[in-house]
């Protein structure tokens, strides 16, 4: 298998490389990034006024099987996916059963080879059932396929059992993802704790539910000198932590959604169940720390949070719905639009957190660069083409997205994962 990609603009940040190149790949991995390849006899894309990136990374997806299947399969996530211009997920453990065991990683990992059009790897839980009580085999699972471990939804409120598993995952050398959250304090909330939620007289979830645990798990990664990955940072509080955790050299890094950075409290005066999700989006001041943290590069990647779930679950009134938001069609051209046309960041600093800082993270050896030896695992940009979000168009089993007709600038235009384009779906070169 052989293909050629003539004339993009190659964003690379691993080398720093911006300029008009070709690539040529063959089984699966790149063979060469020149400024001409000529006589390569094999099919061509030509990727004229495209930009061509490392394939970008999601380090936070519910696929939502086994045991969910109505909202999302293996099958079903890795189509939106590629349509939402990634080449690798990585699948939350809550599922049903729990992945914390041997058999559901490595169901998950099968299943995906036999199943899905992009890489789909498996993080799995720190507690047995997500109970924050006991510590699953973290070493079995590691062995298994799994790639972090994390009780996202939940996570861990007992600070011994987080301990417990920063030791151990200093020890194997994993990392650990958390879902920050003092429980005691968010319990009962539906909403960002404010103005807003008073207006509307819903129960709220404050800040300091967040920073509380965002500073636990600095001192507790401080103190076993093991890696620990902020999920879905929200707040100003916990952004000054990671930031000051960085300065001090400790082993934390951050993630944030789109859906924190292009939305605030005030977006729910509508009710909109579909704007219903954990962590809430917060105040437009947490906004903007937010917009500053990616800038300086105190949060490292960019992560959608999709979280699919059906109509029934969420239209039944906005205090009743689960949370959650199906976002992997809409979050690349949602970042593009907000952040990149309007020179927010660059768009270097775009592809470094969604592709080459999630490989680091994750320690993803081959995905994150374009360069000779690399895998043939591409996202393919334009930058000038408006769309309309239409939720009926999503490939996702769910529709819950709250960005239903909005316009945006910049789509991702092809997916290639191993040197096969997956997206668009059907697609067939022409030699």
């Amino acid at each position: 298998m052989r293909l050629l990609i003539k004339n993009g603009r190659v964003i690379d940040p691993a080398s720093g490389t911006d300029e008009t190149l070709d690539i040529l790949i063959a089984d699966g991995k790149i063979v060469s990034v020149e400024a001409r390849i000529e006589g390569a006899d094999a099919p061509t894309i030509d990727a004229s006024r495209l930009v061509v990136a490392p394939g970008f990374i999601d380090m936070h997806t519910h696929v939502r099987e086994p045991g969910h299947e109505k909202k999302e399969d293996i099958s079903s996530a890795s189509r939106a996916a590629a349509k939402g211009g990634f080449t690798t997920i990585c699948a939350m453990p809550n599922t049903n059963p729990v992945n914390d065991s041997r058999r559901v990683t490595e169901y998950i990992i099968a299943e995906s080879r036999k199943r899905a059009i992009i890489n789909i790897l498996p993080i799995a839980a720190i507690t047995k059932g997500l109970d924050g009580e006991e510590l699953t085999d973290m070493a079995d699972l590691a062995a298994a396929g799994a790639v972090a471990f994390s009780d996202d939804g939940r996570g861990v409120q007992n600070s011994r059992i987080m301990k417990q598993a920063l030791d151990q995952a200093k020890r194997l050398n994993a990392l650990v993802i958390d879902h920050c959250e003092d429980s005691s304090l968010s319990q009962g909330g539906v909403m960002n704790e404010g103005p807003t939620s008073f207006l509307l007289g819903l129960p709220g979830m404050p800040a300091a539910a967040e920073d509380i645990m965002v500073s636990r798990d600095i001192i507790l990664a401080g103190a076993a000198g093991a890696r620990v990955h902020i999920a879905h940072l929200s707040t100003r509080g916990a952004v000054d932590l990671v930031r000051e955790a960085k300065r001090r050299k400790i082993q934390v890094t951050a993630e944030v959604t789109p859906h924190h950075l292009v939305l605030s409290e005030s977006a729910l005066e509508k009710r909109d169940p579909n704007l219903k999700v954990n962590p809430p989006v917060r105040s437009a001041e947490d906004v903007r720390a937010l917009h500053e943290a990616i800038k300086e590069g105190v949060v490292d990647a960019f992560a959608t949070d999709h979280a699919p779930h059906s109509p029934e679950q969420k239209e039944v009134g906005f205090a009743q719905a689960l949370f959650g938001i199906d976002g992997l069609e809409t979050a690349v051209s949602l970042l593009l639009d907000r952040l990149v046309s309007r020179q927010v960041i660059p768009l270097m600093r775009l592809v470094e957190m969604f592709s080459t800082r999630p490989a680091q993270i994750l320690g993803l050896r081959g995905k994150g660069r374009i360069s000779s030896g690399a895998d043939a695992d591409l996202t393919i940009l334009n930058l000038h083409q408006e769309v309309t979000v239409d939720v009926r168009s999503l490939v996702s089993k769910s529709r819950n997205n709250p960005f239903d007709g909005w316009k945006l600038k910049g789509v991702p235009q092809m997916t290639i994962r191993g040197g096969r384009v997956v997206y668009p779906f059907n697609y067939s070169t022409q030699t």
